[in-house]
């Protein structure tokens, strides 16, 4: 089910009222409804896969009760690779089977011997990355003691299929998450409100910057061949807003939704765009993924505290697993070295955590340095996208090929002035809101109110015209 669906703008309304206003009284039942509005949510895009998610939540949970029975190391130890190896498994088996047994054929291909082997026709399950990330945080969580193995199991079950986040997150930790569920909730009207703000925004962010730029962005890398490079750039530049805009405003969505619950998720953006050099941008973008692979893997593998070696291992190691988990294909690989590329001279020069706070914070604009500074961590962003967007290598390196071609400083072949505007629009809001939450959580607010109503009137009216041009988000492939 699509957040930007007549479906969705059915089944929130409904779920709602039975959640506030008839399984109120008993939190059991709520954590119930929660979990069956979720199961409905997901088996609405194919049910059967439903058992995927039900397999996982048995797993994890009888894990971690058996982890709570037992103090013997070595029990615990196969107890934790008893999870990773479920969950990786099916992670694994769905979206990297099929490229690995292609590049199998094709290493012996090189070595001048022919094999045969089969691939299959198998379909990448919805959201799998995503919530065989968060159930793993909980059995590792556990083995570390870091959180007390839960034994109610209708909570935990909603702590895996929150349908908010379900499919393309947050990725929720459990030390966040789970707690919520035992606790008896109070419907917050200014929470709700607010809630509405952020759904608002990231539909906007959705539907009428990510789905118009999609629809240019397709254009131009789909028949790439033959184009100017100045529209290749504007291609690249137009793929950059589609999947800011579609990612983060899945997440405004996602965490706004959960905040008419009375749910508090994970930040996951925060203005990445305005990032003054690579390592803020990696802060600031896709935070839950960024920050689960720092604490599970980055850290245990020795984190930066290593000699030069390790150092080096450890970025390549963690930006190379981040592209991979992106997904089954050779250009997520290389967007991943390559951000590790931009990445190393910073930590290695001890410079890797020089931006930690507000750009132009106490001004309304950059200095001309940290103008400079974000126009660069910008380009070099949009450089990587390209690897990221590309249907394969080769596709990339001819796009690249062709964008630094004589026609670099043509006038582009493209000239979508009304996107352009809107990009410029939206980019002013996120501007003039990078201090908080989410750019519309306190623009306009000091409004009179009839000011202040004709803004949303105007955003819902630009969602609604937009609206025909309806696409996935782009993160449902992952």
């Amino acid at each position: 089910m699509l957040f930007n669906s007549i479906d969705f703008a059915v089944f929130l309304p409904l779920v709602f009222i039975l959640y506030w206003f008839v399984f109120n009284r008993n939190l059991r039942l709520q954590n119930f409804l929660v979990v069956l509005a979720s199961y409905v949510f997901y088996g609405w895009w194919d049910w059967r896969f439903l058992s995927l998610i039900v397999f996982s939540t048995l797993v994890d949970y009888s894990v971690g009760v058996a982890l709570s029975n037992t103090d013997k190391l070595k029990k615990r130890k196969i107890l934790l690779w008893v999870s990773i190896l479920v969950n990786l498994g099916f992670l694994g088996f769905f979206k990297y089977y099929n490229f690995f047994v292609d590049n199998f054929i094709s290493a012996f291909s090189l070595m001048g011997m022919s094999i045969k082997a089969n691939t299959l026709n198998v379909i990448l399950p919805v959201g799998i990355s995503f919530y065989t990330f968060q159930t793993l945080s909980y059995t590792i969580d556990v083995y570390k003691r870091k959180l007390e193995p839960t034994k109610d199991f209708i909570a935990f079950s909603a702590f895996v299929s929150f349908f908010p986040q379900l499919v393309a997150g947050p990725i929720e930790r459990a030390t966040h998450l789970l707690p919520q569920f035992y606790k008896k909730r109070s419907f917050d009207y200014h929470l709700a409100v607010d809630g509405l703000r952020q759904i608002l925004w990231g539909l906007f962010k959705k539907v009428v910057i990510a789905d118009n730029c999609a629809e240019y962005a397709n254009q131009i890398f789909n028949n790439s061949d033959g184009q100017s490079g100045s529209t290749l750039v504007l291609g690249a530049l137009f793929f950059a807003f589609q999947i800011y805009g579609d990612f983060s405003g899945y997440s405004d969505i996602a965490i706004g939704t959960s905040r008419l619950f009375g749910f508090d998720l994970m930040r996951n953006f925060a203005y990445p765009y305005f990032s003054r050099d690579i390592a803020e941008f990696w802060r600031r973008w896709h935070i839950s993924l960024s920050t689960w692979f720092r604490d599970y893997v980055y850290i245990p593998l020795g984190g930066s505290k290593g000699g030069l070696g390790m150092k080096v291992r450890n970025t390549f190691i963690i930006f190379i697993v981040s592209g991979f988990w992106h997904g089954a294909n050779w250009t997520f690989i290389v967007w991943g070295v390559l951000n590790a590329v931009y990445f190393l001279p910073l930590l290695l020069t001890k410079n890797n955590r020089n931006n930690l706070g507000i750009v132009a914070e106490n001004k309304f604009l950059p200095s001309l340095k940290e103008f400079l500074q974000m126009l660069f961590t910008f380009s070099i962003t949009v450089f990587a996208w390209i690897f990221f967007r590309a249907q394969d290598l080769n596709h990339a390196l001819r796009y690249i090929s062709d964008m630094f071609s004589t026609s670099l400083f043509s006038i582009p072949d493209q000239k979508p002035i009304e996107v352009i505007g809107l990009i410029l629009i939206f980019i002013t809001i996120e501007w003039l809101g990078r201090r908080d939450q989410f750019a519309l959580a306190n623009f306009g607010l000091s409004w009179k109110r009839p000011l202040r109503y004709a803004l949303y009137v105007c955003l819902i009216i630009a969602i609604l015209w937009n609206g025909g041009n309806q696409q996935e988000f782009i993160y449902f492939q992952f």
